[in-house]
């Protein structure tokens, strides 16, 4: 894996640097690839760029760059100020808390290590964010349950987001967390007191990348609405 992702970083960190020269503060991989987790065909390589002030100067200067980064098939980098980073963790508790546990300071200085993150918030958003994850699964799904091959991939699409999220519903929990994505399902399993026979499976198929044309994906959609239901259940009756 390591050779496949640190090319394209080596690259993106060369064109951040001669845009920005002493303003670019600090280059931080985070995510599936930071955890050990990234799969070539499914995953991203996500990057928070850390500049010492954003003009629409510095905007303007991103953009070639990031239009290179996203016809790599990448997320664009998160640009943000040093002072944003000091002063967001209760807006974004869930992505601060991710890369305090996991990331790969790529040039500059490590802007994370210290800061604080506030359990209400973290609590509040990892709820916020399964709800309205589901909401739109199902809206999503309502559009595609009469085209099998969209019904599959909404739910291989969705299936990291809710893996995420189950891994900072566990650490809410007290339970020790989990980074790769069967490993975070298996520990969800006796918690939540449930099978998650669907989220196993779509995950075999993500990792995969066959398409089993025996699959009663409605079956499957079924049950995934059923699994994703009991993880919400599970956050809402946490302690506030």
């Amino acid at each position: 894996m390591t050779n496949k992702i640190d090319e394209p970083l080596a690259k993106l960190v060369m064109r951040l640097k001669e845009a920005f020269g002493d303003r670019l503060v600090s280059v931080i991989l985070y995510g599936s690839a930071a955890i050990g987790d990234w799969h070539e065909h499914s995953s991203d390589l996500n990057v928070v760029c850390v500049l010492n002030r954003l003009s629409p100067k510095e905007l303007a200067q991103s953009e070639p760059i990031f239009r290179w980064w996203r016809e790599q098939r990448n997320p664009p980098p998160l640009l943000l100020t040093e002072e944003e980073v000091r002063t967001s963790t209760d807006c974004f508790p869930i992505e601060f808390h991710d890369m305090q546990e996991h990331r790969r300071v790529l040039h500059g200085s490590d802007v994370i290590a210290g800061l604080q993150i506030d359990r209400s918030f973290y609590r509040a958003q990892v709820e916020h964010d399964l709800r309205a994850k589901q909401i739109r699964l199902r809206q999503r799904g309502a559009e595609a349950l009469a085209n099998s091959d969209a019904l599959l991939n909404l739910m291989i699409d969705s299936v990291s987001t809710f893996c995420v999220l189950g891994r900072h519903a566990l650490m809410l929990s007290g339970t020790e967390p989990r980074w790769k994505k069967t490993e975070v399902v298996a520990a969800l399993e006796p918690v939540l007191d449930k099978r998650l026979k669907a989220f196993n499976e779509i995950l075999a198929i993500r990792a995969s990348g066959k398409r089993n044309t025996q699959i009663d994906t409605l079956s499957l959609f079924e049950a995934y609405l059923e699994e994703t239901e009991a993880l919400v259940r599970f956050v809402d009756a946490l302690d506030r």
